[in-house]
């Protein structure tokens, strides 16, 4: 086997994200040893006692693969993605927060006071009359303490470091992982080629529904459902049942696991090929399907008719824009007058 001096150096790092991605790399399963056998690890803190000093005494390019997961929401999450940028041949945007943003991004819908004030202001279950939030640098006696600064915008991984590949999903599918070890490492160990830089990896490029094995007939929908709210038929398709389904708008490559257990796909795995705005598309698909109003109805009464459909849509920008909102034309709302988009 390889000597240790040899082997191909991994790092794995966790910007804004919840945890979700660093154990699905554990759940590629006995394909952890493989990992173990062919890569060093040169840094993953969740698993080991790394420091920031170990990378920054590394010489530029020494790590071989970095797995970037989280979306960049702070000021220590930009730096470390400069840092690992810096230190890494391979940098991958690995999961839905590291490639669009995902759930934190969500924040860009209201502004970073907004969300100070959430948290640590009119809280039911806080006690903070003084209205105290975190500062970036406060004296102690001891001396200064420091914080990251939390920044107005979320922002996905490429939109602050040159990213080579997307490893989309909410976290990846292990077999999916495990693919694109496989790839990195034939082209690092054997000089196979490598996918083109920017490819997203680990998809169909096909939509979800194409992975679904529901029965598809033609979409009418005169109510959207909650998934609370219906017990779905097991052989229908979801959306068909007036259960969101995100699955006409989103990449396949995790096997449809979402819509055979009667969840709607959530739309994780990202946009089709050649689709700029994931939310836009699948709004698109949504519109098309609406069945209100009859033929020869006013057009006031039509409208009021298909709002009524819509309004059954209980949180439409956590629906459309839940993994993407970063990537998407919107990308954050102008929240009183501050929607410049800075940081």
């Amino acid at each position: 086997g390889l000597r240790m001096s040899e082997k191909p150096k991994l790092a794995m790092y966790w910007g804004s994200a919840c945890g979700g991605c660093e154990i699905s790399v554990l759940n590629i399963h006995e394909h952890i040893l493989a990992v173990d056998e062919i890569f060093d690890i040169a840094f993953f803190p969740c698993i080991a006692d790394f420091k920031v000093h170990h990378v920054e005494s590394y010489d530029d390019g020494y790590i071989d693969v970095c797995l970037w997961n989280g979306a960049i929401r702070n000021s220590e999450n930009e730096e470390m993605a400069h840092l690992l940028r810096k230190k890494s041949k391979v940098m991958v945007a690995f999961g839905s927060c590291a490639y669009e943003g995902c759930i934190p991004a969500l924040s860009n819908l209201t502004s970073k006071e907004a969300t100070f004030n959430t948290v640590y202001g009119e809280n039911a279950s806080l006690d903070n009359p003084e209205g105290v939030v975190p500062l970036t640098s406060v004296e102690v006696a001891e001396g200064t303490l420091t914080l990251p600064e939390f920044y107005h915008t979320v922002k996905s991984l490429d939109q602050v470091v040159d990213v080579d590949y997307y490893l989309p999903g909410c976290p990846p599918e292990p077999p999916q992982i495990w693919a694109v070890l496989q790839v990195v490492v034939a082209g690092l160990l054997e000089g196979a080629p490598l996918p083109p830089a920017g490819s997203v990896v680990g998809v169909t490029n096909v939509a979800v529904c194409e992975e679904c094995e529901r029965v598809k007939s033609e979409k009418c929908i005169e109510k959207f459902y909650r998934p609370y709210e219906i017990i779905p038929d097991p052989e229908q398709c979801l959306l068909e049942q007036g259960i969101m389904c995100m699955g006409l708008a989103t990449n396949g490559g995790c096997g449809a696991l979402c819509p055979q257990v009667g969840m709607g796909c959530r739309g994780c795995y990202g946009p089709l090929p050649g689709v700029e705005d994931q939310g836009a598309k699948m709004l698109s698909a949504v519109a098309s399907v609406i069945n209100a109003g009859e033929a020869g109805m006013e057009e006031h009464e039509l409208e009021e008719k298909i709002q009524a459909v819509v309004d059954t849509i209980v949180d439409p920008a956590g629906t459309f824009y839940r993994f993407s909102m970063s990537h998407s034309l919107l990308r954050r709302a102008k929240v009183n007058g501050n929607g410049k988009g800075e940081a």
